[in-house]
């Protein structure tokens, strides 16, 4: 019973925060998410919200194009320190710490080593070798398309991009020129199908998820739709603000990456 209030109580503190998030983001203001929301700083579950949401909570910064508040860098480092993943954590949990960690303890990008999160296992890392004969483990580029989407889904905090002088300000470089970013750039007609696949089972959040990323991705199939596909997701799944969070932040990628920047046909094929 303890531990499903606690769940609870996590679960309201994500929802919460997301939605502070989401209005920071389309209210431009310079107010912290963090401090819109939690009680005591030192609350487990507010800190557990802050965790899940990761770096998502300096993404208003990214959009406004602005410093992070102090007081929402101060909160994801703390989250950081309290929730720190376990010796046997998946390669889920090392990266979203990874990014968590970068975007606190790194304002600039520029500074920052990319690749796989210190001291992961081998099996762990994109960008580390398996075994003595030099094969690399290509997590998750080896996996399928449907494992791929779940699997980044749940890493869409690092679907930014990375190619504006916003993002550099910011930091947010150092998520964009993740290993996991690199596959994402790699497969867009996978991330394509797990899109179509995530709104025909009404996952609402993974196929909001998965379109943050193809608004950071190249070659998007001209097929697929992607505008009109996040208007209808956020029509049917916006009551999740993190279906908000991700769609918004899709649709602002969208927009400030066409820029300056010839597309075919208005197809949301970038040239």
């Amino acid at each position: 019973m303890e531990r499903s209030e606690a769940a609870a109580r996590v679960a309201e503190a994500v929802h919460d925060l997301a939605s502070d998030v989401v209005s920071a983001l389309k209210g431009g203001d310079h107010s912290s998410a963090w401090s819109g929301t939690a009680g005591a700083e030192g609350d487990g579950p507010w800190l557990a919200a802050v965790r899940m949401l990761g770096p998502d909570l300096l993404l208003p910064a990214l959009v406004h194009g602005r410093p992070p508040h102090p007081q929402d860098v101060a909160a994801c480092r703390r989250a950081a320190d309290t929730f720190p993943p376990r010796a046997d954590s998946s390669p889920v949990t090392v990266w979203s710490h990874w990014a968590l960690t970068r975007m606190s303890d790194h304002s600039d990008a520029r500074t920052v080593t990319f690749g796989a999160p210190d001291g992961l296992p081998a099996e762990h890392g994109p960008d580390h070798d398996a075994g003595s004969d030099g094969a690399r483990d290509a997590w998750p580029a080896a996996v399928s398309w449907q494992q791929l989407t779940h699997q980044l889904a749940l890493l869409a905090p690092l679907a930014v991009p990375g190619d504006t002088a916003t993002a550099a300000a910011c930091g947010h470089t150092v998520l964009a020129e993740s290993a996991v970013a690199r596959v994402a750039r790699q497969r867009p007609v996978d991330l394509a199908r797990g899109f179509a696949r995530a709104v025909r089972r009404r996952d609402w959040l993974q196929a909001a998820a998965a379109g943050r990323w193809l608004a950071v991705v190249d070659d998007v199939p001209k097929t697929l739709g992607l505008d009109s596909g996040l208007d209808f997701v956020l029509l049917m799944g916006g009551s999740d603000f993190r279906v908000d969070l991700h769609v918004h932040a899709a649709q602002h990628f969208r927009a400030i990456r066409s820029t300056g920047v010839e597309r075919e046909d208005g197809t949301g094929v970038r040239a």
